[in-house]
């Protein structure tokens, strides 16, 4: 099953249709239909798969698989631990997760499941296993699908009796975690391990070093319940690939840590297109943002493993795809790394919570409306782009991302508790590269930076001694660095650094941080420019407000009590140099500085033609995308002549401009039956 394809399909629930034969005898004719050659099955088939405990019924999906694979579709197999089935919960109420309030939930909903419960451990491996003995060498199965979407967290006194074990082997004595935790302040010291609880509004809640280790230690419990089933399986098939969906910005685990276990990332995702608050390249961006974090996770292709033809069900307001956007947001998905294009899902439920999510073939079981020839249309298109499979992305800027930080400034009290915005911040200066045709990763703060001729910090208040060492030697070396306001702050336990900052990197950036100052919303100072590369602008939620020692000002404040210090400035730092932006400016201002900070670290697009506005630039191998999110059409210039790009089109060029792929005009005609690209 290791052929370079482009996977497309979907999440397949026919265990909802097992009364309806000729339902499932339609389904695989629409695949066909639809280009399908992958789907995802038994997510959420444990009560059919075990009705009663230890009697199981493996035949029916037996039966799915294989007339799924007699029509040419591979399977994503599933452990189906997501959900639970209620005989469990009603002999086994331990399964049941406990909230922090110490109240435990009713049977009910999914993800929801204790995670450290041996009772639980042990009807999962052994469901696991049975499904490995049965199916693990079907030629079918493609990859297995570990769970689905892990999140939350249980504090029953099974899980307080890990954390406590958790907590010992990571600091070997309480005197140890109360130097750790600081918990002098409000004599809130431990004098014995049964002491220490979870963080609960009915408790401590306010001691940041127990947050923060709270949330290292749920990351700690999901990833090895990952490991957990991920063994189970591979006991039986030692070289089954797996993979479980990662969500969005979720950030209630470390992806850095989950991605180690993982063979390949998958993640699942359902912009909200269309909306009142940003344009579509704005929603494009915000997008492969998190496509670009999945991609970097093991710098290699992922996998799109959901996302929706139409609408969900579960926004605020879940307004479908118009025309076109289906095509343009699944090779987005493409451009940015993924090797697939999967839905949630195949044919939509007749009843229950998700009934109104679009599915691929709605209640009306049709294959000439607008949705499903669509969906056609992507499938033949991602049959056309065979050739993008399996090819990576270049190295050109990377930027740190950081969970364990994202926990701190989460829970931090000050200097803004209205928010500090540390997804915004990436978002501006990742949306100031992309904007100059530039590609993104993403890297743990610990992370080789090495091939990368620029690398942005953004807000990483949390700092421990190998990351500062890390960033240090990047410069020496001849790096380009970029560091932004509220940076170097405190250590790996939270607790603020005695001395200059940004902790450890003042020599490095040429200047001390002698104070911040947090601004309202909607409030700004003004900045000058101090140089012809830079615009007057504004700041605004955090200034920064730094001493110079060496640095060079190319922008400064010029309102408030503290104008004529620098808000952006320059420093050669051994053989390279280091930027500080001291506040958060307006967006579109970030588009021009990165001209201005690409051009000085000699890091030249790879795409060297103009880029129209509302157009992104993406590469893969030696394969350039070009995606106009403008309704309107679009001139290009491409080295070999002008393409005219219609609105909401993709091309696919090689680097020289040779044109390989153009995707067709939407909307296509509704009448006709199939999908223009087929005709």
């Amino acid at each position: 099953m290791n052929e370079p394809i482009l996977l497309h399909g979907g999440d397949y629930n026919p265990e909802q249709w097992l009364d309806h034969p000729e339902v499932l005898e339609q389904d695989v004719q629409l695949m066909q239909k639809a280009h399908v050659n992958s789907v995802s099955v038994g997510i959420f088939s444990w009560a059919k798969l075990e009705p009663e405990e230890n009697v199981y019924d493996l035949d029916w999906l037996g039966e799915i698989i294989d007339r799924l694979w007699a029509h040419g579709v591979g399977v994503i197999l599933a452990t189906p631990s997501g959900a639970r089935p209620n005989w469990m919960a009603q002999r086994y109420p331990e399964v049941l997760r406990v909230n922090a309030k110490r109240e435990r939930s009713l049977f009910g909903g999914r993800e929801n499941h204790c995670l450290t419960s041996p009772v639980y451990r042990d009807k999962v491996r052994k469901m696991d296993q049975i499904l490995a003995k049965r199916f693990g060498k079907h030629p079918a199965v493609r990859y297995w699908h570990i769970s689905n979407e892990f999140n939350g967290e249980c504090h029953c006194p099974l899980c307080q009796a890990s954390f406590r074990q958790w907590l010992q082997a990571k600091y070997g004595s309480l005197e140890a975690l109360n130097e750790a935790w600081y918990t002098t302040f409000w004599s809130h010291t431990y004098t014995d391990w049964s002491q220490v609880e979870s963080p609960s509004p009915l408790g401590e809640s306010g001691l940041q070093g127990l947050l923060l280790d709270w949330r290292r230690f749920v990351s700690w419990q999901t990833i090895d319940f990952y490991r957990f089933e991920r063994d189970a399986i591979r006991e039986i098939l030692p070289e089954a690939l797996c993979t479980t969906n990662l969500m969005d910005h979720f950030d209630g685990f470390d992806h850095w840590a989950m991605a180690k276990e993982m063979d390949i990332i998958s993640w699942d995702s359902y912009p909200e297109w269309h909306n009142p608050r940003e344009t579509e390249e704005q929603t494009a961006l915000r997008t492969a943002f998190v496509h670009d974090i999945y991609y970097s996770m093991k710098d290699k292709p992922f996998l799109l493993m959901e996302s929706t033809p139409s609408n969900t069900n579960w926004q605020a307001v879940s307004r479908p795809k118009e025309p076109g956007m289906h095509m343009l947001s699944s090779l987005l998905a493409l451009a940015e790394g993924a090797d697939s294009v999967m839905y949630f899902q195949w044919r939509r439920s007749r009843g229950a919570m998700e009934k109104i999510h679009g599915g691929v073939v709605g209640p009306d079981c049709q294959a000439d409306n607008r949705v499903f020839l669509e969906t056609a249309a992507v499938g033949k298109a991602l049959q056309d782009l065979t050739f993008i499979a399996g090819e990576k992305r270049p190295k050109q800027a990377a930027i740190i991302l950081d969970y364990n930080n994202k926990w701190v400034l989460d829970a931090s009290q000050g200097p803004r508790n209205c928010g500090l915005g540390y997804w915004e911040e990436m978002h501006r200066h990742y949306d100031g590269l992309r904007h100059n045709g530039y590609s993104v990763d993403f890297l743990p703060p610990k992370g080789d930076l090495s091939a990368y001729p620029l690398v942005i910090v953004p807000m990483l208040y949390l700092m421990d001694d190998a990351t500062i060492q890390n960033l240090r030697d990047y410069v020496q070396n001849g790096g380009h660095l970029v560091v932004s306001a509220w940076s170097g702050i405190a250590d790996e336990q939270d607790q603020l650094r005695q001395g200059d900052t940004p902790y450890g990197l003042t020599d490095l950036l040429g200047l001390r941080v002698t104070e911040t100052v947090a601004l309202w919303d909607g409030e700004q100072v003004s900045c000058t420019s101090c140089t012809e590369d830079l615009s007057d602008t504004e700041g605004a939620i955090l200034c920064d407000v730094p001493a110079l020692e060496g640095a060079e000002t190319l922008l400064q404040y010029s309102s408030a009590f503290f104008a004529g210090t620098p808000a952006i400035t320059k420093n050669r730092f051994g053989k390279g140099t280091a930027w500080f932006a001291a506040t958060r400016f307006p967006a579109p201002f970030y588009k021009t500085l990165y001209q201005t900070i690409c051009r000085d670290s000699g890091m030249a697009a790879i795409w060297q033609h103009p880029i129209p506005e509302g157009v992104l630039v993406s590469y893969r191998g030696p394969y350039v995308f070009l995606q106009n999110w403008n309704r309107t059409a679009v001139s290009l210039e491409t080295g070999k002549g002008t393409l005219e790009l219609h609105g909401w089109g993709t091309a696919v060029l090689e680097q020289d401009g040779a044109v390989r792929y153009v995707s067709e005009p939407f909307p296509f005609p509704l009448t006709a039956g199939k999908p223009a690209a087929e005709k």
